[in-house]
């Protein structure tokens, strides 16, 4: 599968920083707010950026995996936490309310029926994915298909007239998925990829530990990014894979939360490198993984508030920060218009 997009255009890029040094205040004493500005107005070739119905996706989906104990809750929870969602009752709920983000829920792969939902989008690839351990998770069309469908939903949204989506997840077992994604597509070891997820105690990071070497010595480490994710992946990580590529396509800001938005992200960047000046990367996670895959990367997150909730949650706080980048681009005085003396 091609997905075609360029990496934004730098032409602006002189003319939106000499916009933003023109503004009231020392050259640098917005610090990465001014940053952020000179990255939203080059995604978007504009020195007056603007961010319209920015919306959060959560991609939720079982893991075969998990009933071998790679998480400390059983696998039902997943779709428990789909209904939490629904009702409007998780911390993601109730941070996209504070900011005003539209929220999706995309079962991508629950290991149960919901039936018609408001707000809730049936994109099932199947009943959770094969367990890894034993077989690979998908098959390579099953993936591709994944990506397909992730593809069209992001275009769905851009079409809608959002240019600005953060992507979230749900899904028992997908730390230990990301794990092993980020491992086979970095080559970071895989011990230094594995945290307590949702809450391990010391015997049971140690048994997520041996499982996933256990896993790796029967998939070992493909090629191809596509066939990394048919291993090891889930069917929420793969068809946000394809939302992240679908976005760039359209020329969106994209906002990465933590360690698995991020797996979803490193095969998404190793299809499309390009992809990465359009990210902005909302936190640093307390997952243990997370910062060796943003020093991959080479990215700078803006927030570090020791969150391992997923769910979306990072990338729901870091908005106001987005909105207060373009804010004071588009608002703030400069030194003409407000008869300040310059240096």
């Amino acid at each position: 599968m091609n997905f075609t997009f360029s990496a934004p255009d730098d032409t602006l890029r002189t003319l939106l920083q000499q916009r933003i040094d023109d503004k009231t205040k020392p050259p640098g004493a917005l610090g990465q707010l001014e940053t952020l500005a000179l990255q939203i107005g080059l995604i978007q070739h504009s020195v007056n950026p603007v961010l319209t119905r920015p919306h959060i996706m959560i991609f939720a989906g079982d893991h075969g995996a998990a009933c071998a104990g790679v998480s400390a809750y059983p696998q039902e929870v997943s779709w428990q936490m789909v209904e939490n969602f629904l009702a409007g009752g998780a911390a993601i709920n109730v941070f996209c309310r504070q900011s005003g983000l539209g929220l999706s829920i995309v079962d991508a792969g629950i290991k149960h029926d919901f039936g018609r939902r408001n707000g809730l989008i049936d994109a099932k690839q199947g009943y959770g994915t094969a367990n890894y351990l034993v077989d690979a998770a998908m098959s390579r069309d099953a993936a591709a298909a994944a990506l397909a469908r992730g593809r069209a939903l992001a275009h769905a949204q851009a079409d809608a007239g959002c240019n600005c989506i953060g992507f979230g997840e749900m899904g028992i077992g997908n730390t230990a998925s990301a794990s092993l994604l980020t491992h086979c597509l970095t080559g970071i070891e895989l011990d230094a990829l594995i945290g307590r997820g949702t809450g391990l105690d010391d015997a049971g990071l140690a048994r997520k530990r041996a499982l996933l070497g256990q896993a790796l010595a029967r998939g070992g480490r493909p090629a191809d990014p596509l066939a990394v994710l048919a291993e090891y992946g889930g069917f929420e990580i793969v068809m946000m894979t394809g939302a992240m590529l679908g976005a760039a396509e359209k020329g969106m800001v994209l906002i990465i939360d933590g360690f698995i938005v991020t797996a979803a992200l490193l095969a998404a960047h190793a299809l499309a490198a390009q992809i990465v000046p359009y990210c902005v990367f909302a936190h640093c996670s307390d997952e243990a993984g997370h910062i060796r895959q943003l020093d991959y990367l080479g990215v700078t997150p803006l927030l570090g508030l020791g969150l391992r909730l997923g769910e979306g949650t990072g990338a729901a706080l870091a908005f106001p920060l987005l909105a207060a980048a373009v804010n004071f681009l588009n608002e703030m005085a400069s030194f003409e218009s407000a008869a300040v003396s310059g240096r």
